[in-house]
């Protein structure tokens, strides 16, 4: 092509606007050196003045907009950037993948509304663009998966994890759950395991294993002389399948027809934006002014597990980008109606949850349920509950109480220690139904053997139940006195009658 035609087709393409001359196509680059934020501008125009995620500066260059992905998985194919792994377990991971098409469509269907997000998110962080598809692996793409090792969330993060990375778990919200602060609590993770092994695939098996164990691992290899890789590591089975899946999913996102795969269509654009919560709402209310559905409200705003959520904890919500504005201007209209049919109430001392129910005004199976206490449990002082929110009731929840709110709960009966004189014909069985305890507890609690008997006289000491609040009514003063008599005592008088 000369000098003029090249000319002619650069005027040609900035009167269209449009990238079909398939000349230009083939000369723009098959694979970007460091992938670069697709722009919220870029990619559609900003419905209002509410700020989008994923925040960049707009091309302005009618060239490079030609390069810009149309589709969100080719964007990530773009920004492959960990070494390939081939063995066997990739292979058969695979296979595995490919023969569950309505597997793959149910987690690609229910990554759309997340993956636009995470994407951005490794591109401004430089990181491999593949890690958005971990993910798949953790969970499925799904925000309140949890394990029964009690790991939740997308990530899929361990509660003392999350508490290392910021994530805040209280009584009204847990971040692991929450969209954006568990991937920035991920992604922040596996930088730290990259830049502590050097490796992307030790990251990965020290994000599934834990750091300390694939260190011992790698100090053991070394050790004995051996190679110290992934592959060369003595792991679980299951890290051992972790980075052969991932693998697996990518190879499949790279090329789909080559395993038969249909990928469902996701836009290279933001599918969601984050709002300001002005006042405590309930979610059912969140979601009407949002005119959304409440499934698709939760499925943004995961973290909140309580029908309120309350702004001075949760100051933002996600909402879906077309529905962010509506939600902004159906608030304003809204006036002086009521957002908020809870609120958080803290117990000033040790309460039964008969007595904290009635304080509230509700009947305790509703309170039990609303505040998940199980049976036979008593609240104790400074627990942050949720009753309902009177309609005098102006004031929203402080930032102390809904940020840092916690259930603390103790058993409603405890131990008391006790201890009787045996009568002339007591034995171990005969106290044991008296007392309704067992005679292996009476064992234990006097250090006797299978078959002792009981001395008249003798000091018997036992465990009975009584209130967590320390009640000590209906006692009798003979039983008061026995109890203080039995602390008095010496040791070595009881272990002289045995």
């Amino acid at each position: 092509m000369n000098l003029l035609s090249r000319w002619v087709l650069f005027f040609a393409v900035i009167l269209s606007g449009c990238a079909t001359d398939s000349a230009l196509q083939k000369s723009a680059p098959a694979s970007p050196p460091a992938p670069q934020a697709t722009t919220a501008a870029a990619a559609a125009p900003v419905p209002g003045p509410l700020t989008p995620l994923g925040q960049g500066q707009p091309q302005s260059d009618a060239i490079a907009l030609l390069s810009l992905p149309q589709d969100l998985w080719d964007r990530i194919r773009r920004g492959y950037a960990m070494p390939d792994l081939s063995t066997e377990l990739v292979t058969d991971r695979e296979q595995w993948y490919a023969a569950r098409p309505d597997y793959i469509l149910r987690m690609t269907e229910r990554s759309r509304k997340y993956l636009f997000y995470i994407v951005e998110e490794l591109e401004r962080r430089k990181m491999p663009t593949e890690l958005a598809l971990l993910p798949f692996i953790e969970s499925a793409f799904n925000p309140q998966a949890v394990s029964t090792a009690r790991a939740m969330g997308m990530w899929q993060f361990m509660p003392a994890t999350g508490k290392d990375f910021d994530l805040k778990q209280n009584v009204f919200r847990d971040d692991r759950r929450d969209i954006q602060a568990s991937t920035r609590a991920a992604l922040d993770y596996l930088q730290r395991l990259y830049n502590l092994f050097g490796d992307w695939h030790l990251a990965l098996a020290a994000y599934n294993w834990g750091e300390g164990n694939v260190g011992k691992a790698i100090a053991r290899n070394q050790k004995a002389g051996l190679a110290a890789t992934y592959t060369d590591l003595n792991m679980p089975m299951e890290t051992r399948f972790y980075v052969p899946k991932l693998q697996a999913v990518k190879n499949i996102v790279a090329r789909p027809k080559s395993f038969n795969v249909k990928l469902p269509d996701i836009p290279n654009h933001p599918y969601f934006q984050s709002v300001p919560l002005p006042r405590d709402m309930d979610v059912t209310v969140a979601a009407k002014l949002a005119d959304i559905s409440l499934e698709d409200f939760k499925a943004l705003n995961p973290s909140a597990h309580r029908p309120v959520l309350f702004a001075a904890g949760t100051p933002q919500i996600l909402l879906p980008w077309d529905n962010a504005e509506t939600f902004q201007r159906n608030y304003e209209a809204f006036g002086s109606g009521r957002l908020a049919s809870w609120t958080a109430w803290v117990a000033p001392s040790n309460l039964k949850v008969a007595e904290a129910a009635r304080r509230a005004g509700m009947s305790e199976d509703e309170f039990r349920t609303l505040n998940n206490i199980p049976p036979r449990m008593l609240i104790k002082a400074g627990s942050a509950l949720l009753v309902p929110r009177h309609a005098r009731m102006e004031e929203d929840v402080d930032g102390q109480v809904a940020d840092n709110g916690q259930l603390s709960l103790a058993p409603e009966m405890t131990l008391r220690r006790v201890v009787v004189k045996a009568g002339k014909k007591d034995t171990l069985e005969s106290l044991s139904q008296k007392h309704r305890v067992t005679v292996a507890q009476l064992i234990e609690w006097n250090e006797l053997g299978s078959q002792s008997k009981l001395q008249t006289g003798q000091s018997v000491v036992l465990f009975l139940a009584q209130a967590a609040s320390g009640n000590k009514k209906g006692s009798g003063g003979k039983k008061k006195e026995s109890v203080q008599k039995a602390q008095a005592a010496p040791k070595t008088e009881r272990l002289a009658k045995r």
